[in-house]
């Protein structure tokens, strides 16, 4: 039986520009620049510099006038007027005027990909032998290893190179990898990469010959650090395994990382803030080094002008479209030009109020005294919703006189203590981490021993909470960070 009804709904959609501005608040000062770069190759009418005094008021209450007249809701008031026209820029103390931008450093040489193909040449393969070998290594990651099936590659070998090959010729060919610089490259798991490693050492001396069996044969029990097993199975002494383990610790699990791959993208740190302490006064301003200021390019507004002093039966189909057109242009460069002023607004009433809730912090570096601050403490002292203050924190760094930190660092939930007092989950973490450094590594805090120092200090909490922070400083359980 087929039922008819009427439903309301309220849907919100963004319009293209309301979309625009939430990318430009998300983006960080380093990618500002180059969206700043394609909006001035894209619109001739906006150009770097900074705003000036284009025509007195009458020329402009004639051109608004008369424009208003050929041209519906156009006023060219919205362009040429000083006051609508804002310099956004704000410029950090740090830097002149006379600063230029300066080249990002990076290692040029060849990469981890191109020095084994420049082995590949030196061996006497085959034209099919080479292809396949050229391709295995094509299929190695940054870390140097071959992460997929040989069934598949082969699969894809006969697809989209027409070679047809199987799993056994491909484990040849990569056996021959294998023995190429440097050594552990082509392994398909750790295991056999440090297995790789270690068989190009000298087998006679007994250290390297016991971690070779080590890792051969009991490779489970030594990444779970089950060290009286391996004593026991293979009657050794503690020092005997230390010294064994001390040759494994040598040898390097991602042989790829080692080159310097001219093919990746070096990225620096560039600070979207600039605070500083002077005598006491905490002083924020955003870093605008390489941020131009933006203007309209007066050159299309006197054109505008020109057209304005014609009358309506004086102007012709091709002036109404290139009125048009410039229209078009200059509302985009405005809009453009005001998105970016409220994003720095944005930015710097977000940050201020994050200083302002940390302010004793902020005055020295001390991690004991951040506040657990949320989302919502930040956007109900802004009075922005709280997606907006999560799009500022996002990628956005701030360079202190302690160092650089990420926005998203001064964020964390709170606890309370024993006297009721309420701290940061940071300071928690950062009492593990002391703890954990200053353990005796024979016998390593456990979960349990941890959540019993922290409530002597004063600190309630369970033990899985302890277990849940301890995974969030990437430290592993106590089993694992046991030394012999």
């Amino acid at each position: 039986m087929l039922k008819q009804s009427l439903q309301q709904k309220l849907l919100q959609k963004l319009s293209p520009q309301q979309i625009q501005m939430i990318k430009l608040l998300e983006i960080p000062t380093i990618q500002l620049e180059q969206r700043i770069k394609k909006e001035l190759e894209e619109n001739p009418v906006l150009e770097e510099g900074a705003d000036e005094e284009f025509q007195d008021s009458n020329d402009e209450e004639i051109a608004e006038e008369n424009l208003d007249n050929s041209i519906d809701e156009f006023s060219l008031e919205d362009y040429i007027n000083d006051e609508d026209v804002p310099s956004y820029r704000l410029a950090s103390n740090n830097y002149s005027k006379d600063d230029k931008k300066e080249d990002i450093p990076f290692s040029v040489g060849i990469s981890f990909h191109e020095h084994l193909q420049n082995q590949i040449g030196l061996r006497n393969f085959s034209e099919k032998e080479e292809a396949l070998a050229m391709y295995l290594i094509g299929n190695l990651d940054d870390d140097g290893y071959v992460r997929r099936k040989l069934e598949a590659i082969a699969n894809d070998l006969a697809f989209s190179q027409n070679i047809n090959t199987d799993e056994d010729e491909l484990l040849e060919i990569l056996r021959f990898i294998q023995d190429l610089e440097p050594p552990g490259v082509g392994a398909r798991s750790l295991q056999e990469c440090l297995l790789l490693q270690i068989d190009v050492k000298d087998k006679e001396i007994c250290e390297i010959k016991l971690a070779r069996k080590i890792l051969k044969y009991y490779f489970n029990e030594f990444t779970k650090k089950h060290y009286e097993k391996i004593i026991t199975r293979l009657n050794i002494s503690e020092q005997e395994l230390k010294a064994a383990i001390d040759e494994i610790l040598k040898l390097n699990p991602k042989p790829g990382s080692s080159f310097s791959d001219s093919s990746r993208v070096i990225q620096t740190l560039v600070p979207d803030f600039i605070l500083e302490n002077k005598e006491g006064e905490l002083q924020l301003t955003l870093n605008a080094k390489n941020v131009p200021e933006l203007r309209l390019n007066y050159t299309y507004t006197e054109m505008l002008l020109s057209y304005s002093h014609k009358s309506k039966n004086e102007k012709t189909k091709s002036d109404k479209e290139t009125i048009t057109f410039v229209k078009q242009k200059l509302d985009s460069a405005k809009w453009f030009i005001d998105a970016i002023k409220q994003r720095q607004n944005t930015l710097l009433l977000t940050m201020n109020a994050i200083i302002e809730y940390q302010h004793k912090y902020f005055m020295d570096g001390e991690e004991s005294l951040l506040r657990p601050m949320i989302l919502k403490n930040i956007a109900e002292k802004t009075n922005l919703d709280i997606s907006t203050i999560s799009r500022v924190a996002n990628s956005k760094y701030i360079q202190t006189h302690f160092g650089i930190y990420s926005l998203k660092y001064f964020f964390s939930e709170g606890l309370q203590t024993e006297s009721g007092e309420e701290v940061s989950t940071r300071e928690i973490k950062s009492i593990l981490k002391e703890c954990i450094d200053n353990e005796e590594k024979k016998k390593p805090l456990t979960d349990d021993k941890l959540t019993n120092i922290l409530k002597e200090k004063g600190y309630k909490i369970a033990r899985r909470t302890v277990a849940k922070y301890r995974e969030q400083l990437n430290i592993p359980v106590a089993r694992l960070r046991k030394e012999l």
